[in-house]
């Protein structure tokens, strides 16, 4: 328990004012989780709230809270945390120190008159949010397939999908880099279903950008597959194909630049990401669904407890089997991020896989330790093993 604990609390509630400039929290007691912490004052909807943002060594996380629950989470977070914070207002300065033992010591100073600066203007978060195909322009086969009117609106229906959509291009405007300009990329979507993201990227990268791109999209129902296959030729789409088949025994390319995976189902997604790694593929997307391997597997007597829940126990299993994916492809030399799709609300299936190949493998010898402590064996684990790109032996990693 920190001492000076209303003490400080007051001058956190002095400050969380639209007069905020900014605040942060630093100096973490423990570098596991987050490492800093950033306030700022928003207007969501015509009210005042704080945005806190939350980084970690590879993200940042957002959160809109109103004044009383912003203190009582910043409280929280000094008290667990930091040890060092500090607040910048238009009229006042604050300095944090928390020591070992949870001494407190505020150093609170006033602008002088001539420092006094006009109060921040606060941002506005409700305002029409700028997407990558921005609505009132007509795109043909978002018209096509019932998200756009012939004017351009989005159907009120369908916004969800138009949202998913552009979210799904931001992701591929952040890979950009890794796609080469001077030839042909060619771009595999296993599992593509009725191929909504796979026209979008398509149009997007091709009409939008103008990179020269061969896109394939594959997929298990023929009927989807023939029309898909008429719509691309209806838009126009020439570099754009749909093939029959399964993912597994895909061997149509020899080389392929990305690989993009969306609610394949379970082990679909493992054959998936092992066929990109076989590949050299530059970039793997992967949105993985219906986690149900792990789950059959796992076992841990500590947890036992709680895995005699089923709905906790599939939750969890779901969780550590993309956690395991994302770790198996930095062993195999990418740098993967984890990342939010689209919000809880819409769907549950709402974790974005994204690596890009680096080269430099990660050692995997914690990861090994916990596959064993919960008795599983993940189906990309063992293809990467049979392809070689990872070993059941760890290799000495080389001295700096």
């Amino acid at each position: 328990m920190i001492e000076k604990r209303e003490e400080l609390k007051a001058a956190l509630d002095r400050f969380l004012d639209e007069n905020l400039e900014r605040m942060i929290f630093s100096n973490p007691r423990s570098r596991e989780h987050y490492i800093k912490l950033v306030v700022r004052p928003v207007l969501l909807r015509g009210t005042l709230h704080f945005q806190i943002e939350e980084f970690t060594e590879k993200q940042a996380f957002q959160k809109n809270l109103k004044k009383e629950a912003a203190l009582n989470y910043l409280m929280e977070q000094l008290e667990t945390l930091y040890r060092n914070g500090e607040a910048v207002s238009a009229a006042a300065f604050l300095n944090i120190l928390i020591s070992k033992k949870g001494t407190v010591t505020l150093k609170e100073k006033k602008r002088a008159s001539e420092q006094k600066i006009k109060a921040p203007t606060i941002p506005v978060h409700n305002r029409t949010k700028k997407y990558l195909l921005p609505e009132g322009t007509p795109v043909p086969f978002l018209v096509d397939l019932g998200v756009m009117t012939a004017e351009g609106r989005v159907v009120k229906s369908r916004y969800d999908k138009f949202r998913q959509i552009n979210r799904f291009l931001e992701f591929i405007e952040d890979i950009l880099p890794r796609l080469d300009r001077s030839r042909t990329n060619t771009i595999i979507d296993f599992g593509c279903g009725k191929s909504y993201l796979t026209f979008a990227m398509y149009y997007y990268l091709k009409e939008v950008k103008g990179y020269q791109i061969r896109v394939i999209g594959l997929d298990l129902k023929k009927d989807v597959i023939e029309l898909c296959s008429r719509l691309a030729k209806k838009f126009g789409f020439d570099g754009l194909q749909f093939l029959h088949g399964d993912i597994a025994g895909f061997e149509g390319v020899d080389q392929v630049d990305m690989v993009v995976t969306l609610h394949a189902c379970d082990t679909a997604t493992d054959f998936a990401m092992a066929k990109a790694v076989r590949w050299g593929a530059k970039v793997i997307l992967s949105v993985p669904c219906c986690q149900h391997e792990v789950n059959a597997q796992i076992q841990n007597d500590l947890l036992s407890p709680v895995f005699q829940y089923g709905l906790l126990k599939e939750r969890m299993a779901a969780l550590i089997t993309d956690g395991i994916r994302a770790q198996l492809l930095e062993a195999a030399g990418y740098r993967t991020q984890v990342l939010e799709f689209i919000d809880m609300e819409h769907t549950p299936k709402n974790i974005m896989v994204r690596a890009v190949y680096q080269g430099k493998k990660k050692e995997m010898a914690t990861l090994k330790q916990m596959l064993s402590e919960l008795h599983t064996e993940p189906t990309l684990y063992r293809l990467l093993l049979e392809a070689g790109v990872i070993s059941e032996k760890e290799e000495e990693s080389p001295q700096d």
